[in-house]
């Protein structure tokens, strides 16, 4: 019987394929790493390409959503209501209304057209619904969005572990941290891989995935309340 993925290795895998699968259809847009925006924000001023809109948009309104998923987490726990569940609903939905949106109206000829930025804002105001979830409930693993400082992490631990002079408590934790930080990373790289893939074949009805690696995450979290 196939064992279901862990929750953290749904979601870096589905950060990955959102993240590289939205940067090459809607011109450059980072929707899960929104602070890459900035890098490509710079690069389009500079030579007055376009996209600068969608690029400009991406941080307040990641700022925004991540806000109010908060506050919605304090009001649904005054209610006595499944935070987790219904954190993950709305990712589930505002991926399924994305994928439609890009079905519909894609592929993407310009950067700046109503279409993909209102495509590209739906991705990641759902991104932000992930990073504050995994924020929240599920510190202990390391990030699904953003590999900088597990990969740093990873380096250091090799670096200490080459140095040696560690207890056998420090060595096992290292280990421990290394196969799931490496893991993360490694997923994270295969749903980019796939995000490619999948875009240079189907164009923008590689999205339609997205829905199906949510509710997976959704399903697992169900399976861990019961």
């Amino acid at each position: 019987m196939l064992k279901m993925p862990k929750l953290p290795t749904v979601l870096s895998f589905n950060a990955g394929y959102i993240d590289t699968a939205g940067f090459l259809a809607l011109h450059g847009l980072f929707t899960a790493h929104v602070t890459g925006n900035f890098v490509t924000l710079g690069a389009a001023l500079v030579f007055r390409s376009s996209g600068t809109l969608a690029k400009i948009l991406a941080l307040p309104v990641f700022c925004i959503v991540v806000l109010g998923v908060r506050l919605l987490h304090y009001k649904l726990a005054e209610l006595g209501r499944p935070i987790l569940r219904t954190l993950f609903l709305l990712e589930w939905l505002l991926l399924i209304v994305g994928a439609s949106l890009a079905w519909t109206l894609g592929p993407f000829p310009a950067a700046d057209e109503f279409g993909t930025v209102a495509v590209g804002m739906i991705f990641v105001t759902a991104m932000a619904v992930q990073n504050a979830v995994h924020r929240v409930h599920l510190s202990y693993a390391p990030p699904s969005t953003l590999m900088t400082g597990t990969t740093t992490q990873i380096m250091l631990d090799l670096a200490d572990k080459w140095h040696g002079g560690l207890s056998a408590e420090q060595r096992s934790a290292i280990d421990a941290r290394l196969i799931s930080f490496s893991f993360n990373v490694a997923v994270f790289a295969l749903g980019c891989g796939c995000g490619a893939l999948l875009f240079a074949i189907f164009s923008v009805k590689c999205f339609v995935l997205l829905p199906l690696t949510a509710t997976l995450a959704y399903l697992h979290n169900e399976a861990k309340t019961k």
